[in-house]
């Protein structure tokens, strides 16, 4: 086996493009291993423990692309090499051969398309600022979807905005739908009169997937980044949302998806909706539902909840929330602990949404079950993410530790996979628990992407003479470009228990946790 690599100087190509790049390189006959990355310290790590990058390769930083074979051959090596160089020229002919007019600067853009009122910016954080300022001051509503932004240049962004009147939607802000349409990853969901805003991106597309599945509909969902109701950001951009709801003649209820907000911001932010005269439903998860009380806002415990009370309210009811079916998953629970060994008592949970994750933690906590994560409520329960896992083990592989020069995990599976066969390989985990998020964006087939490795690590366990319980659930729609119950066979099928939403998921993985403690 030899490696090769090449090291591309101040070049730089979007995660995208890098991704299917190394997939298509992989599949070349004689190819052990292929990669293509940014030259970040996360993916020189990665690169190293591949096998692709060594010693002997030549120095690389931050802006440079690095190639690195494993091949059979020399030869097989520069294929590889000459398939992805033939990738890039073959997008720059696309490219520049499209119909559409090629302009270099949001300046001449806007000059080209003066009606236009919106510009989506995705560019390494450090650029970020930059290129948001100039859409703002070209009168732009703003979707930043860029992360690695501080919270300087975020105030900063949403103070330039509020003094124009637009939307600074950002930074790490991946979803919104506007009149229909969606932007970043979002779902499609039939229009109707319930408006949502979110510091919460997989948050906001699992209860706009769920309020289509009960047969509601979505106004406009909006979303904030993460960062606007801690303190330092006061909410500046939930405070201009939930205005443009109130004012918005389709919305005729409101539904806010959080985090728990900073004290003095929700202070503030209930001042505000009790001018509002329409009905408004608020998973602030995590939160303390006191807070809500003497206040015109209905509380909502987690995601499914919010979707439950919002259609509720959509449909002229007083909200309620829906009580789970208890015996019907204890009865799942017991069934797979009769498979699982004693000794089987941990879960491991790898996610590709972090409000997801999030949700999945908070329900832990409730039932006793204290996860270690990267985004943990205790810090004494943080970890990173490059540790060995031990006991419990909830990581969100959206942050930026894995998707600093990497593609998101909505879109490339490498990591996500690859992490599933390292954790179901400990022989004290009995469940595996996965989200599988869908909509534009995102992959084309996640499931089709999930389905092989869970098999494999089925395998893998079964091998081992144990079973491996594996839980999903999926975020799509059926008008979604994957379609959610073809996802859901594909996860079926290849061996997932597939729950109807991430709460409930976590709520049979907790169960089950709980049964193999008692054993």
């Amino acid at each position: 086996m030899i490696r090769k690599n090449e090291v591309r100087k101040n070049q730089y190509y979007d995660s995208v493009t890098l991704m299917v790049a190394s997939s298509e390189m992989r599949r070349l006959e004689g190819i052990e291993n292929a990669a293509v990355m940014m030259g970040t310290d996360h993916n020189r790590m990665l690169m190293t423990d591949a096998g692709l990058i060594g010693p002997d390769t030549e120095e690389f930083g931050v802006n440079d692309t690095v190639v690195g074979v494993l091949a059979e051959s020399e030869a097989a090596a520069q294929a590889a090499i000459s398939l992805f160089e033939e990738l890039l020229a073959r997008k720059k002919s696309n490219r520049d051969g499209a119909a559409e007019r090629h302009v270099r600067t949001q300046t001449e853009a806007k000059s080209g398309n003066p009606e236009a009122n919106f510009a989506v910016i995705s560019v390494p954080g450090r650029f970020a600022r930059a290129e948001a300022e100039k859409a703002l001051s070209l009168g732009l509503h703003v979707l930043l979807f860029s992360d690695n932004v501080s919270m300087e240049d975020e105030i900063a962004l949403k103070d330039m905005a509020l003094e124009k009147g637009l939307l600074m939607m950002g930074p790490d802000c991946g979803t919104t739908i506007i009149n229909g349409t969606a932007l970043g990853f979002a779902n499609v969901v039939r229009r109707g009169n319930i408006g949502l805003v979110a510091a919460a991106g997989t948050g906001l597309q699992e209860v706009t997937v769920l309020i289509d599945r009960l047969g509601g509909g979505v106004s406009q969902a909006l979303g904030t980044g993460g960062r606007d109701l801690k303190a330092e950001v006061g909410g500046r951009m939930m405070s201009l949302c939930l205005k443009a709801l109130d004012a918005d003649p389709e919305t005729e209820v409101i539904v806010i998806l959080s985090k728990p907000p900073a004290k003095q911001v929700m202070k503030k932010m209930l001042e505000q909706l009790e001018h509002i005269q329409k009905p408004v439903i608020a998973a602030f998860l995590g939160g303390d539902p006191s807070l809500l009380e003497g206040s015109r806002v209905v509380y909502a415990e987690d995601l499914e909840q919010a979707a439950v009370m919002a259609v509720q309210a959509a449909k002229g009811q007083t909200p309620a929330p829906k009580p789970d079916d208890v015996d019907e998953l204890t009865r799942l629970a017991r069934g797979e602990c009769e498979k699982l060994a004693s000794s089987q008592k941990n879960l491991r949970g790898l996610y590709s949404g972090g409000t997801l994750c999030y949700e999945t933690m908070l329900v832990f906590r409730d039932r006793g079950i204290n996860a270690w994560s990267n985004i943990a409520l205790d810090k004494a329960l943080l970890v990173e993410g490059s540790e060995e896992s031990k006991d419990d083990v909830l990581l969100d592989m959206g942050e930026d530790f894995f998707t600093n020069g990497m593609p998101h995990p909505m879109i490339d599976f490498r990591q996500r996979t690859l992490r599933m066969e390292k954790e179901a390989a400990d022989p004290s985990v009995g469940v595996l628990l996965l989200d599988c998020v869908c909509g534009y964006g995102t992959h084309d087939d996640p499931a089709g992407e999930l389905a092989p490795a869970i098999r494999q690590v089925k395998a893998q366990a079964e091998k081992a003479g144990r079973h491996l319980t594996v839980l999903a659930s999926v975020t799509a729609t059926e008008t979604d470009p994957q379609v959610y119950s073809r996802q859901v066979q594909k996860l079926t099928e290849a061996g997932a228990i597939v729950l109807s939403c991430n709460a409930q998921a976590a709520k049979l993985a907790a169960t089950i946790i709980e049964l193999q403690r008692k054993r």
